[in-house]
């Protein structure tokens, strides 16, 4: 029988892009000010991060279908481990962008072949349970970003945290080659990429979960691009900034925590992700009205309880008639949900208004869970 991979260290892995891109997050007024660039300029740097990123997930998805898991993945680090450092030596933002772009292509590793190690270990209602305490570690990794995050850039600056990405990146490394087992199925040999990529092209469900992932993860990582300047205008601090992770991780958590006892109860999969879309709609709501002071931050809770519902239950069913083709599926699912994720973000960028971010991808998402066929 097939070893499963170990718990603790796949929900590592899950939040290693999460955690990776949150630290990051308090620094952009750094970046803006150390490379002499707009506000503007420096949130652009994560749209072309999720660009990347996106690309990554093509790429090590369908190369797990080829050399096996465990051998992507440790290749995927190293290529994240190598960007921090040339991150860590720029002085030129053109040289950051490249360095970012590496970072975030193998960053990628962290989310599509940790979604096929989960695929390949469970399935039904245990996979759906499975995603459910992933989405509580990445209801976690927020927070653990953002704090440490702040913490390195009031200290240190930008270069600290890229020393501290190059830090994190061989820890993860040096735990996969110890402990994370293969869970390729041998018999099955990588699909032909064209045809797959046209059936998947052709079904309509799948754009429409692919859609939905992308609008709650816009409202998520929305909050990252842009609520640092919102605070800066409110005259608070990095780790004030930080510490809101906290908040964020508790209404995540709690999100992650009622999926896992409604699914439990047997409530079915669209009824929750429309719990979801309402939930953060009705925070969307919340926050335009209370953008001009930190009061935003308890409706943004109400934004976040929905993706952490919604995301595990996304996630777990979308590819259910790819799993003989899991790793190139995820790969191309992955590849259309993050390419959509980096278009909002830098349309983010330039309107540079949370609340009008959060209102557009609600909406949005409310709209897309009423279609069930």
């Amino acid at each position: 029988m097939k070893k499963r991979p170990e718990i603790w260290l796949i929900t590592s892995l899950m939040m290693f892009p999460q955690i990776v891109e949150t630290i990051y997050s308090p620094v952009l007024p750094h970046i803006a000010t150390a490379f002499d660039v707009s506000q503007h300029a420096a949130s652009q740097t994560l749209s072309i991060y999720f660009v990347a990123f996106a690309l990554g997930i093509i790429f090590w998805g369908r190369l797990a279908d080829i050399i096996g898991r465990k051998s992507t993945m440790l290749l995927g680090l190293l290529s994240y481990g190598v960007g921090s450092l040339i991150a860590l030596q720029s002085v030129e933002f053109e040289h950051l962008l490249f360095a970012r772009s590496l970072s975030a292509f193998g960053a990628a590793v962290g989310s599509i072949v940790t979604q096929t190690i989960l695929r390949d270990s469970f399935e039904g209602a245990e996979l759906s349970k499975v995603f459910s305490i992933m989405g509580m570690g990445v209801g976690i990794s927020p927070a653990l970003g953002l704090i440490l995050g702040s913490i390195l850039a009031s200290e240190l600056g930008h270069r600290g945290v890229f020393l501290g990405l190059a830090i994190l990146a061989a820890i993860l490394l040096w735990l996969c080659v110890w402990r994370l087992p293969e869970t390729k199925n041998t018999n099955h040999k990588a699909a032909p990429l064209k045809p797959l990529a046209v059936k998947m092209l052709n079904d309509i469900m799948l754009w429409r979960n692919a859609l939905l992932v992308a609008c709650f993860n816009l409202m998520l990582f929305g909050y990252y691009s842009l609520a640092p300047f919102m605070f800066s205008q409110l005259g608070l601090t990095e780790k004030q900034f930080g510490a809101s992770g906290i908040a964020l991780a508790i209404g995540v958590l709690a999100g992650s925590a009622s999926n896992k006892r409604l699914i439990s109860k047997g409530w079915p999969v669209d009824t929750l992700i429309s719990l979801a879309c309402i939930a953060s709609l009705i925070g969307a709501i919340g926050v335009h009205l209370s953008q001009s002071s930190l009061l935003f931050l308890l409706p943004m809770m109400l934004t976040v309880f929905g993706f952490g519902i919604a995301i595990p239950n996304i996630l777990s069913q979308a590819l259910l008639n790819y799993k003989e083709v899991a790793g190139t599926a995820g790969a191309l699912f992955g590849l259309a949900y993050y390419l959509l994720l980096g278009a909002g973000l830098a349309l983010a960028a330039i309107s540079h208004n949370l609340a009008e971010l959060l209102l557009f991808s609600a909406l949005l998402s409310t709209a897309l869970s009423l279609k069930k066929c």
